[in-house]
């Protein structure tokens, strides 16, 4: 038997050259593409027709535990359903805290494979639920006002006696007043709650302090209550708005005043402890019972609605104090007794002047 030899091609020197130079190039393509979607902050699932993963940038990898799970899940179940020509997705939601919403879809590829992303829509959420509960809470405060108004109007109109009229005129002023505190707390709510963290400005405690007891100063004098101010040794400051704390010390003794006895003292104290700055409003008032300790920083909440119909509170304060707390990475308490007063503390991170 004879064995022929085969001449195996001689490749010129230039041309493996070059078939190298456009190998790395390729290879430095690629992994320039990797990096590009491992920037982007939504995650990115690449699978072929068999459902086997091609590609998953970093921020597709970055769950863990219970969420990973989840997550994996809901990309398995959609990836199945775009590589049989169907577009999916749906929400996966976390409770928290804080509250994660995370939008996960798939979408089928010409060559039969299919691309799933994970997007975190929880500030969009977010965002969505302040809109949606700004609309139902003006609509169900306003109804009273408004439904009112409405009411003397067409008695206003079927009376000839001055001072029957003078008497609706007024109620219907009362109650005009009644619908712009609550479109101005409303309005101040929202603007806390969309503001998310708060800015990163230096302010002066005592500045702020002094700010919010100008603003309160009406509501004190029309009670004839008296706001003692003690601002403690040295100068503290906090980051943050300036505006936002202003307006929550503000509600705090706007509080107070309201439910303090005419005649009694309002004290509003500040101090450093611990590298902390807390802010402390004390009264002597009727206080809260114990059964809605629990609730008072609830939007729209009253300890007594009654009580509150009389003050002309919306119910809005104490949830945008809280708001203003949280957006400056801190907190406010309550302690009070039925009674005896209440003493609200408002705790945030100290600042450097």
């Amino acid at each position: 038997m004879t064995f022929r030899r085969r001449r195996i091609p001689v490749v010129p020197e230039s041309e493996r050259d070059e078939a190298r130079q456009q190998i790395a190039r390729l290879q430095a393509e690629i992994l320039r593409l990797r990096r590009a979607l491992d920037a982007l902050p939504i995650g990115v699932v690449l699978a072929d027709r068999s459902g086997e993963t091609l590609v998953e940038n970093v921020a597709a990898r970055t769950y863990h535990g219970h969420a990973a799970v989840l997550v994996n899940e809901a990309v398995e179940r959609h990836l199945r359903r775009a590589i049989n020509g169907v577009a999916s997705g749906h929400n996966v939601e976390f409770i928290g805290p804080p509250r994660t919403v995370l939008a996960v879809q798939a979408t089928p590829l010409e060559d039969g494979g299919a691309l799933v992303t994970v997007d975190d829509v929880s500030e969009r959420a977010r965002l969505d639920a302040i809109r949606t509960d700004f609309v139902a809470n003006i609509s169900h405060e306003l109804k009273t006002p408004v439904g009112a108004l409405a009411v003397l109007a067409e008695a206003l109109a079927e009376i000839d006696d001055p001072a029957a009229t003078r008497r609706l005129a007024d109620k219907m002023v009362g109650e005009a007043h009644r619908a712009a505190r609550t479109i101005d707390d409303l309005l101040e709510l929202s603007r806390t709650e969309l503001g998310g963290a708060a800015a990163k400005d230096v302010v002066s405690v005592a500045q702020v302090v002094d700010d919010a007891v100008e603003r309160a100063r009406a509501a004190a004098e029309q009670h004839t209550i008296i706001v003692t101010v003690d601002n403690g040794p040295g100068d503290l400051h906090v980051i943050g708005s300036h505006r936002q704390l202003v307006s929550a010390v503000a509600n705090l003794l706007e509080n107070a005043v309201k439910y303090s006895d005419t005649g009694s003292s309002v004290l509003v104290e500040s101090r450093r402890d611990n590298g902390c700055v807390e802010i402390v409003v004390t009264d002597t008032g009727v206080g809260i019972p114990a059964r809605d300790i629990d609730r008072i920083f609830e939007r729209f909440y009253r300890v007594d609605r009654a009580r509150s119909r009389d003050t002309g509170g919306t119910g809005l304060g104490l949830s945008i104090v809280r708001h203003v707390a949280t957006n400056h990475g801190g907190e406010v308490t309550v302690h009070s007794r039925e009674g005896e007063g209440s003493v609200f503390t408002m705790r945030l991170p100290a600042g450097e002047s």
